[in-house]
């Protein structure tokens, strides 16, 4: 009986030879591969369908690393290392040493200090310790926005000294009121300071000439009403809707806008260009007006602005055209112009809101002769009120 051999075993006679070995060796390795690509093609698919942060090179960097492929990530491109990594090969989240982003802080808006004027020259010299040298007057917020000095108007009147005042433009407001007989007429602004419009209150001084009777050569307007005549070539005060002050020789420096809402005029010019005018040397009565008692040296006030549209006033018991000129030009005024004069007119004063901000206390600069309380009653002749901006 002959026996037959089982299918499965190698035949003797004819063994595997060493080709089909390497033969079924490579469909082996062919069919992993195969096996392989296909569920990596499915990882990767599903890798790049996750959601989270970052595009196709990131998501495909997350996954390598998940797969131990770190290395090879790093090789192609390290600085995919800055941008996210996964929790278990899960959601994707910020790397630790990762800087977070942060909002820029806004800038905290700081006001520049306002320093101290320069000291000016003394009209007497050599000039006496602190004569001319300002110091602040009022403050708001700290800061000095107004700085007064004083000095002697000669070598003999110690007793009457000059008050000379400098007003930071930007940090005041300027209000210009009417008197109930100068100029005269019906105003919607009255001829006094209420308790209504205290507060805020820093300062006021006196206004100029008579306008009724046209010693000022001029006129006095507001808010669309007018007294006398606004003359061309006439020192002027220009008072501005947004409560700002310029002073200039009218239809050459200064003219009517649509933002101004006051005028007043006041003779001609005591400086020019910074310079000292001809008028105020040479001017006689018919420029500079009457005098109590035909003097030369008498009770005067004077207003300017700097160059950097700073606002300067003068005033004294004792000073002549020509020192109250001087004065004004020392303080830094570019023009400047008479106010008021004789014993009674002239004034600035400053307000301290310390005790009560809504009625502050009034005091008067130097020894002027009126009560330092005579803009809270009503005045005969117009007057500039000057408030702090909010």
């Amino acid at each position: 009986m002959r026996l037959r051999r089982k299918p499965d075993e190698p035949s003797v006679a004819n063994p595997p030879t060493l080709g089909r070995r390497r033969k079924r060796l490579a469909w082996a390795l062919g069919g992993s591969a195969l096996a392989l690509t296909v569920v990596a093609g499915y990882c990767v698919h599903d890798a790049l369908a996750t959601p989270g942060p970052g595009g196709t090179q990131t998501k495909l960097a997350r996954w390598g690393r998940c797969h131990g492929l770190g290395s090879v990530v790093s090789l192609v491109d390290n600085r995919h290392q800055r941008a996210t990594t996964t929790s278990a090969c899960g959601a994707a989240t910020l790397v630790a040493h990762a800087s977070p982003v942060r909002p820029r802080p806004r800038p905290t808006p700081t006001v520049p200090p306002i320093p101290l004027h320069a000291a000016i020259r003394p009209l007497v010299t050599p000039g006496q310790r602190g004569e001319g040298v300002f110091a602040p007057l009022v403050k708001e917020k700290g800061q000095p926005v107004i700085q007064s000095t004083t000095m002697r108007p000669d070598a003999y009147d110690t007793d009457f000294p000059v008050g000379v005042v400098w007003m930071k433009q930007h940090a005041l407001r300027f209000q210009m009121h009417p008197g109930v007989s100068e100029p005269g007429g019906n105003w919607t602004v009255p001829a006094t300071i209420t308790p209504a419009e205290r507060t805020g209150l820093v300062a006021a001084y006196n206004g100029g000439f008579k306008v009724s009777n046209g010693d000022s050569h001029g006129g006095f307007y507001l808010n669309g009403q007018t007294i006398g005549e606004l003359r061309t070539g006439a020192a002027s005060e220009i008072f501005h809707r947004d409560g700002s002050l310029t002073v200039g020789v009218w239809n050459e420096d200064v003219r009517m806008a649509p933002d101004v809402v006051g005028v007043r005029q006041c003779l001609v010019p005591l400086v020019r260009h910074g310079q000292v005018t001809e008028d105020a040397y040479n001017g006689g009565v018919d420029t500079w007006g009457l005098t109590d008692g035909g003097n030369a040296a008498v009770a005067r006030s004077g207003i300017g602005i700097d160059r950097n549209g700073d606002v300067v006033y003068v005033g004294g018991r004792l000073l002549t055209v020509q020192s109250l000129a001087t004065l004004l030009q020392r303080a830094g005024a570019v023009t400047g112009m008479m106010l008021d004069i004789n014993l009674s007119w002239p004034s600035f004063i400053s307000y301290d809101a310390t005790k009560n901000p809504h009625d502050p206390t009034p005091r008067n600069l130097v020894n002027f002769v009126r009560d330092a309380t005579r803009y809270y009653d009503y005045s005969s002749r117009d007057f500039v009120a000057v408030y702090a901006r909010p």
